[in-house]
């Protein structure tokens, strides 16, 4: 049975989203802004941008990390109930998470538009 490298490659980078998804989320609950924290995440957005977006991913991707960057403080009015620093630590972790992979869905777009030929 052969193993189909595309589809090995599809499965990391999809599996190194779904863990920098829970390392977000549970670190962002009890570890905000920690540096190793930080560090995990940029490596794992990296490999999710160099393997798992697609140019057909690429314009949604760079609109939801601008989407996550705009309403990063958007709850901050919910001081009063307790749950802003949460809150505000998920959504910053994540965005650690997908900025790096933005990053490099942006560069291989400009790469693209830039490249002569079709």
């Amino acid at each position: 049975m052969a193993i189909d490298k595309a589809r090995v490659v599809g499965l990391v980078g999809f599996w190194a989203f779904i863990i920098g998804l829970v390392i977000a989320v549970i670190a962002g609950l009890v570890l905000p802004g920690n540096p190793l924290v930080v560090l995990v995440l940029v490596v794992l957005g990296i490999v999710i941008g160099f393997l798992n977006v697609t140019a057909k991913e690429t314009q949604a991707l760079l609109l939801a990390a601008i989407a996550l960057i705009v309403v990063g403080n958007a709850f901050a009015p919910l001081k009063f109930l307790g749950i802003d620093t949460y809150i505000a630590g998920i959504l910053a972790y994540i965005t650690v998470l997908v900025a790096p992979a933005a990053v490099i869905a942006a560069i291989k777009t400009i790469w693209a538009i830039g490249k002569p030929g079709d």
